[in-house]
């Protein structure tokens, strides 16, 4: 639809005898043509969102004109955000996404919800025609990574998720220093985490907000209902939304919420996209898992050289290397050092940058939905190892533990009506 669009308005302006055209029209005066813009829509644009969409701003291809937010004072935040960066006074807002997603003049999503929401929002979105740059983790349960990954290349849609480390320079010289081979043979990766929780009780109830205010049964949407607590969303004094942990609405323990970006890493540097480990168990707050060739993964809270968050660190048999969000990084040879660029921490810039260049010419961004597919059913998969506190087999090719009921139950979560996807 956006191809037979752009082509429609290029051949209406070449047949057009004669015609005056405005130069911002062209680009001629440094300006972004219309016909080229990224009209963009944002979906949960709280903190992390909002950190997001200053990115996207700042690309000169892109126009914000809407905001969905089961909040009002999230709703008004981010169309001030948008609106005093790009000089407008029209950014459209929605209390429900669908209203949203039924604009045709939309492009792309910025998702950046809750876990419970980040799957579905996505596949509605594709549904309806629109590009996805979706917040990590992409899928709450394994199912769902199936489904994202299957609907987004069966629609043709550009999907890109917001494991944005792939683009950060530091993480991606770690990762072309293990599969050059300059380290050696690799046996034995590490990916930090955060320490492990694991909640299934309900926070006591609170008074209902007014709907327009905040939408607590849309907040919910597919997770399974429970009275409201203002704890959870973040309302009121605290800025801090204590869902985390939360089974219903976490991905996996907490184990996803660094595990998306640092498993995702190691994978890459193993150049093991598009499998998994075949083999999962759990010590205590730390977690591992082997390869089929045995490799190990091991997923750790703790034990690192002080790098910054989200560091990762690979050794093989002629040295090792290990990075975080500093942007610092240590070798065990000195003349593994490269120039690698500046120190950019979590800057998502190129991340958005990748995203943006593929709406425009259909091609693959870095961490496509096949890329997040396996990444996250590792992480999973390891996940349920440490629940379930036993170990457990799993078979890559059809995505499914060996002999294990219990385990293989959990792969799915039943959404609550009407939100099956």
């Amino acid at each position: 639809m956006k191809s037979t669009r752009r082509i429609f308005l290029k051949t209406s302006l070449l047949s057009a005898v004669p015609i005056f055209v405005p130069a911002t029209l062209l680009g001629r005066d440094g300006s972004v043509s219309a016909n080229e813009r990224i009209s963009l829509g944002g979906i949960g644009i709280n903190h992390r969102g909002g950190y997001d969409l200053s990115f996207f701003l700042n690309q000169p291809d892109v126009r914000f004109v809407a905001v969905a937010d089961v909040a009002k004072d999230r709703r008004v935040r981010a169309k001030k955000q948008a609106e005093s960066v790009q000089n407008t006074t029209d950014v459209a807002m929605y209390r429900d996404f669908r209203e949203l997603l039924d604009r045709s003049d939309i492009d792309a999503v910025l998702i950046a919800t809750g876990d419970r929401w980040h799957a579905h929002a996505s596949i509605y979105a594709a549904r309806a025609g629109k590009d996805v740059y979706s917040e990590k983790p992409c899928a709450i349960s394994m199912e769902l990574c199936q489904k994202l990954d299957e609907t987004m290349s069966f629609l043709g849609t550009v999907f890109q998720g917001g494991t944005q480390r792939r683009s950060v320079r530091n993480f991606r010289y770690a990762c072309d220093l293990a599969r050059s081979g300059r380290l050696g043979k690799i046996h034995t990766v590490h990916a930090s985490i955060y320490y492990l929780q694991l909640h299934t009780h309900w926070l006591p109830e609170e008074p209902l907000p007014p709907q327009e205010e905040f939408d607590w049964d849309l907040w919910l949407g597919p997770a399974p209902w429970r009275p409201f607590n203002s704890a959870y969303v973040g309302l009121g004094t605290t800025r801090h939304c204590a869902w985390r942990g939360h089974y219903d609405f976490d991905s996996g323990a907490k184990h996803l919420d660094w595990g998306a970006h640092t498993v995702d890493l190691c994978q890459w540097a193993l150049g093991k996209d598009g499998t998994t480990p075949t083999r999962f168990w759990a010590e205590g707050n730390r977690m591992f898992a082997e390869y089929d060739d045995g490799v190990l993964l091991v997923m750790r809270p703790d034990g690192w050289m002080g790098l910054g968050t989200c560091p990762v660190r690979f050794e093989g048999t002629d040295g090792w290397v290990e990075t975080g969000d500093s942007g610092k990084m240590l070798l065990s040879d000195d003349s593994f050092h490269a120039v690698y660029g500046d120190i950019e921490g979590t800057n998502p810039r190129d991340h958005i940058r990748n995203f943006l260049d593929c709406v425009k010419t259909r091609e693959q961004p870095v961490c496509h939905a096949g890329v997040i597919r396996s990444s996250h059913v590792a992480c999973h998969a390891s996940a349920l190892s440490w629940i379930l506190n036993r170990e457990l087999k799993f078979d890559p090719t059809s995505e499914t533990f060996l002999n294990d009921d219990e385990a293989n139950r959990l792969r799915r979560r039943e959404p609550r009506a009407p939100w099956e996807v």
